[in-house]
């Protein structure tokens, strides 16, 4: 089954967001691989040709079984998690389109995808087998700086997304927050200067040696005000404040549209604390509320996002928070994975991505 979402500039350009799922549990892996490549093949078809894949995420049950079945999509960057979709099948995909962009491949693995003024940087599954989390997270942090500053690039200046999935998230975390905290200090991301917006959720690799794993997308040629942190500090408050460095939210402005990246948003209070602990369906309600404040504080509404994210500690729950987001957003694709969130009071968490046409100074998309 395929939901996608078609989200459009000023100026008429699009860009479309898809999740593509499983409906047949019972079939074996290679099966069910396949049934989303007809969907994704039948998709393009759909949508046509202009309309070019730049990020996909492939969300399995059993990544260091599964990894190798994949059958190739498209010559974009890849990342592959093993974070079970709920719906009790084996896999589950989400794909970024952009119309009218050319797609190449780095030398490092990552792909670089130009259009007018901008090259976007994409690169998915960046891990380190060996290392400790707090070991991983900075020689990630550090490679990925060094690899933009090779196009005259860098991840205080560019970077506008990561991504981090931590096998084993309780024990972990803390290692990529330290990690993470030790990186940034020596390259400039201060609570003075920026951090980026993020997700550090549950999540393995294929290689089980590998703790963490990282995703990471950044922008070539933005000028100076163009990237903006957004926040809502009366729902939320900032993370520096309990010693994590993201930003609850990421927007960039262009010349035709406004992008809005929300980071992985939970039942949390402007004082970090957790709100209706053990309660499953109140901390979705109160996740919705932190988001919609975020999106408000962009100028964007649900109306512009593109696609959701969420992610579960308890499998228990999946039929509770399904009905919700079904019923709430039902033009929305969204897909719902089993990955347990860095704080376990969480039983929630969700990100997503929105667009909205805009007319700026700067160079268009």
């Amino acid at each position: 089954m395929t939901q996608y979402k078609t989200l459009s500039s000023s100026t008429g350009a699009r860009e479309i967001h898809a999740v593509i799922t499983v409906e047949d549990s019972s079939l074996p892996f290679a099966k069910q691989a396949e049934g989303i490549k007809c969907e994704f093949d039948t998709l393009r078809e759909t949508i046509g040709e202009r309309m070019r894949p730049v990020f996909i995420r492939w969300f399995l049950s059993d990544a260091a079984n599964q990894a190798a079945q994949l059958p190739h999509l498209a010559g974009c960057a890849v990342s592959i998690v093993e974070q079970p979709p709920l719906n009790l099948t084996k896999g589950a995909v989400w794909v970024w389109f952009i119309e009218d962009v050319e797609v190449e491949a780095l030398n490092d693995g990552a792909y670089a995808v130009s259009h007018g003024a901008y090259r976007h940087i994409f690169s998915g599954g960046n891990h380190r087998p060996g290392l400790d989390s707090d070991a991983a997270t900075y020689d990630i942090l550090k490679s990925t700086d060094e690899s933009l500053r090779k196009i005259e690039a860098s991840l205080l200046e560019n970077c506008v997304r990561t991504w981090f999935f931590v096998q084993n998230v309780d024990v972990n975390y803390a290692g990529v927050v330290s990690g993470r905290n030790r990186a940034f200090s020596e390259l400039g991301l201060t609570p003075s200067t920026r951090f980026i917006a993020s997700t550090g959720i549950g999540g393995r690799h294929a290689d089980r040696r590998s703790t963490v794993q990282m995703d990471s997308y950044s922008v070539k040629g933005l000028l100076p005000g163009q990237m903006r942190q957004i926040g809502a500090p009366e729902f939320l408050n900032p993370t520096f404040e309990y010693g994590v460095a993201f930003e609850r939210a990421t927007s960039v402005d262009y010349g035709d549209r406004r992008h809005l990246f929300i980071s992985g948003t939970a039942s949390i209070d402007c004082f970090g604390e957790v709100v209706w602990p053990g309660d499953v369906r109140k901390q979705t309600l109160r996740m919705w509320e932190n988001v919609e404040a975020l999106l408000a504080a962009a100028g964007c509404g649900w109306e512009d996002v593109g696609h959701i994210i969420v992610y579960l500690r308890d499998p228990a729950d999946y039929q509770v928070v399904c009905d919700l987001f079904s019923k709430c957003f039902p033009d929305i694709p969204y897909v719902i994975v089993l990955a347990p969130v860095c704080r376990p009071g969480w039983l929630i968490e969700m990100e997503c991505m929105a667009m909205r046409p805009e007319t700026s100074e700067f160079p268009v998309f």
